[in-house]
């Protein structure tokens, strides 16, 4: 029994840390999960009014997570406190079953991010997953007052501060900077065009013609091929005629709902995007809830890639009003003004503002706010852009339908 105690304490503890550290590659995306969660049970009528109040803590709630379950990963590992730990340990494995196992039965829910968006796991996976998990952690549980630490005391409390401390210094730097290992799809090196498009050999949604009709007062539904023997107009009073979904598809590209508009609502995503030569977007989720100290650095790239030909976007989901009182305090020059749903915005960029640096459609540069320092050496280093390239084709553009360009 002890050789299945140690097994199952290094595999829980390996899983613990393994998944805290991925998560801390990108705490955002957590809390953009947890948000999720937060807005379908306000949707379902579960304290709608604390539902959406949580959503203001949800990258706190995130961080917090992330640096136990890190911490709990090391303790298990060391056997530190275990009487403590095993019960800590027991209720976060109950916490996260109840979720998995909720985003699974409910079907309102593509992935729990339990491994953060490097390891989607579908919620069956995740909810099976924990599950194993629930079992070890018992096993844990029921032993925790005959497991002894590994190391001294002072060794190991050293080895738990450590690793509390690393953990937060490692989320403080994502957070500022941007995720060391970018798995969304607006990493460099991607094409959005193509990304905007669904993947060859997808399955689609397997959907059924559903009839909906009335009789004695009860609504009766069937499909086209099951209609009822005494089916009869003077009896059955149609109701209505839906698609039901028999099984979900994945049939869905890796970047959706990227729309850039113009002040006059007029889509031109595909024309910028398609465009030859450089382009810059800055995009600025939020200009109440932007960082600070960013603005003169950025105005120094913005007047270097105008030198160079390279036109300028800035893609928010602020109001027009806001946005325009923004550009004119920060004096941030001639740059187009664009909006787009904040959902892509989130996926494109973790910290708000960053700045991407296309070629045509594919993403050559991502910088955070606290990097501008070097997108301003790449803008350094390119040379112009060719004469009939994005600065012209997007000029022409702008002339006719970019018709909020800030003087």
């Amino acid at each position: 029994m002890k050789s299945i105690v140690k097994i199952s304490r290094f595999l829980v503890g390996i899983l613990f840390i393994f998944s805290g550290l991925v998560k801390a590659n990108d705490p955002l995306g957590l809390a953009y999960k947890m948000q999720e969660f937060f807005d379908v049970w306000a949707q379902g009528g579960f304290l709608p009014g604390m539902m959406h109040r949580m959503d203001n803590y949800a990258l706190a709630f995130s961080v917090l997570i992330i640096a136990f379950e890190i911490i709990a990963g090391v303790a298990v590992l060391v056997g530190w406190r275990m009487r403590i730990f095993g019960w800590l340990l027991l209720l976060l494995i109950l916490f996260f079953t109840f979720l998995t196992g909720y985003a699974y039965l409910s079907g309102k829910f593509r992935s729990c991010g339990c491994f953060g968006d490097c390891i989607p796991l579908s919620p069956f996976g995740s909810f099976i997953k924990d599950l194993i998990l629930l079992v070890l952690i018992l096993l844990i549980f029921a032993w925790r007052k005959k497991i002894k630490p590994i190391f001294s005391g002072s060794i190991s409390t050293g080895i738990m501060m450590v690793s509390l401390i690393l953990s937060y210094i490692f989320q403080w730097y994502v957070l500022k900077h941007l995720p060391f290992v970018d798995c969304l799809p607006f990493k460099v090196g991607n094409d959005i065009p193509a990304k905007m498009k669904i993947p060859a050999g997808a399955v689609p949604d397997s959907t059924i013609i559903t009839f909906v009709y009335q009789k004695d007062g009860k609504e009766i539904e069937f499909t086209a091929d099951h209609f009822p023997e005494d089916f009869d107009d003077s009896i059955y009073h149609f109701v209505k005629r839906y698609d039901k979904l028999i099984r979900k598809g994945n049939a869905e590209p890796p970047i959706k709902d990227f729309s850039l508009k113009t002040s006059a609502g007029i889509d031109t995503t595909l024309p910028i995007l398609q465009s030859a030569g450089y382009k810059l977007f800055l995009f600025l989720k939020d200009a109440d809830e932007a960082a600070s100290g960013w603005e003169a650095e950025c105005r120094l790239i913005l007047k270097q890639a105008e030198t160079k030909n390279i036109p300028a976007f800035l893609i928010t989901a602020s109001a027009p009003d806001r946005i325009n009182s923004f550009l004119e305090d920060e004096k941030l020059g001639r740059i187009s003004v664009l909006s787009c749903d904040p959902v892509p915005i989130k996926t494109a960029a973790r910290a708000n503002p960053t700045l991407i640096l296309l070629k045509e459609g594919v993403i050559i540069g991502k910088w955070s706010h606290a990097d501008f320092d070097k997108a301003f050496k790449t803008i350094l280093q390119i040379a112009n852009n060719p004469g009939e390239s994005a600065a012209a084709s997007t000029g022409n553009l702008s002339n006719d339908s970019l018709n909020n360009k800030n003087p």
